[in-house]
């Protein structure tokens, strides 16, 4: 009984850890980028089109716990040899498992933005929506760049 005690706190772990992804919106910069030069331009939002960010499923948090866990829960089927075998097998499709579960967490709604800049440019930029803060067509922003990273902020 208590090594499903252990099981559930694992599971709920992933569940967890697979829900603090970094965030893709205009709003959210990293330690990294504060304080450093950004070159600004205004422009005009011409069309807006929502698009899904792909989550994060790279081997990372979600599939090492979903490892452990599986691990575990494996190690409780059969005895001797039958319990290691069970093991292995259940760290591996517990490591699958949290991989969907840390690529499912971290999916985000996002948006395609066409904008015309003043300079004439027209660019497009994807980026994550955040708190219902959605453009839409004919909004005036501002476009940051910073060494090949855009970001749109009104």
């Amino acid at each position: 009984m208590k090594k499903i005690g252990v099981v559930l706190s694992a599971i709920l772990s992933v569940s967890l850890l697979a829900g603090c992804a970094g965030d893709l919106s205009g709003s959210t910069y990293s330690r990294s980028e504060a304080r450093k030069v950004q070159y600004v331009q205004y422009g005009v939002v011409d069309s807006v089109t929502p698009v899904v960010i792909e989550g994060r499923a790279d081997g990372g948090v979600g599939t090492l716990a979903g490892a452990v866990v599986g691990g575990i829960a494996g190690s409780e089927v059969g005895g001797g040899k039958g319990s290691a075998i069970a093991s292995v097998i259940g760290a591996v499709a517990g490591g699958v498992v949290g991989s969907k579960i840390e690529e499912s967490a971290t999916r985000a709604q996002g948006q395609e933005l066409t904008i015309q800049l003043e300079s004439g440019e027209i660019i497009s930029v994807v980026q994550e929506v955040k708190n219902g803060e959605f453009f839409r067509p004919g909004d005036q922003v501002r476009v940051l760049e910073r060494n090949g990273t855009m970001r749109v902020v009104y």
